[in-house]
């Protein structure tokens, strides 16, 4: 009986260690995917446009579910680059932040759902706000996350935007 006892308790420990491991494990997952969407904000921010594109994989799509149109993420950066190279000159401020509803992955792929709120000066300076709702897969390689999908889903409203205030914010 003590025997089973001993094997009960070491089975219980094993899967405790596992338990605690992949927890650890997830978290470290969810730094690195913080600090991905830090430096899209903070390329946005600056207008560093090679910042940017450096986040992007080269193969990457661009999803809109508004415009039910899908076309390589590349051809949105070259309508993209006019507002980096604006923002960097300081004729526009723009700046974009992400709350999240669903994050999931391993330790090489990532799927992110939320909202991001993009926010920018029209030509008269006046701040003009963007909420959209998102999808992200990300795929981890040698140089690190990089999006391949983004597929801008629909618009948002603040009130749903506020209501990830609590989940998750970077």
């Amino acid at each position: 009986m003590k025997n089973v006892i001993c094997i009960f308790a070491l089975l219980s420990l094993l899967n405790h260690t596992q338990e605690l491991f992949a927890a650890q494990e997830e978290e470290a997952r969810l730094v690195e995917l913080d600090a991905y969407w830090a430096e899209v904000s903070r390329a946005v921010s600056e207008g560093d446009f090679e910042g940017y594109k450096a986040t992007c994989h080269e193969q990457g799509v661009l999803v809109s579910g508004t415009k039910k149109t899908s076309y390589p993420l590349s051809e949105a950066l070259v309508r993209w680059k006019k507002d980096f190279t604006a923002t960097k000159a300081g004729k526009i401020k723009a700046k974009v932040e992400f709350r999240f509803s669903q994050r999931f992955g391993d330790e090489t792929t990532a799927h992110e759902t939320g909202i991001f709120l993009y926010s920018f000066t029209d030509p008269e300076g006046r701040w003009k706000q963007e909420h959209v709702h998102f999808q992200a897969l990300l795929l981890k390689g040698k140089d690190g996350w990089k999006i391949m999908m983004e597929y801008q889903k629909s618009k948002a409203t603040k009130a749903e935007w506020d209501a990830l205030a609590g989940q998750s914010k970077k």
